[in-house]
């Protein structure tokens, strides 16, 4: 495995972890009975967010290759 793919299989990684660790954060503000403005549940969102659109621009980057 060369550098370069062992950066992409990291991030890609990291992406996923931090997706998991948003869908955690919005679960557990939802079930203390939060409403959608808790923190936890931004927060979470954001992470989500987060990951996703660095796992998107991860793939974008590495069909132009």
């Amino acid at each position: 495995m060369n550098p370069r793919q062992l950066h992409r299989a990291g991030t890609f990684v990291l992406c996923l972890a931090m997706a998991v660790i948003g869908a955690a954060l919005v679960v557990q503000g939802l079930a203390a009975h939060g409403g959608i403005s808790t923190s936890r549940v931004l927060l979470g969102a954001l992470f989500i967010a987060a990951g996703s659109a660095r796992g998107y621009l991860e793939v974008r980057r590495g069909r132009r290759s």
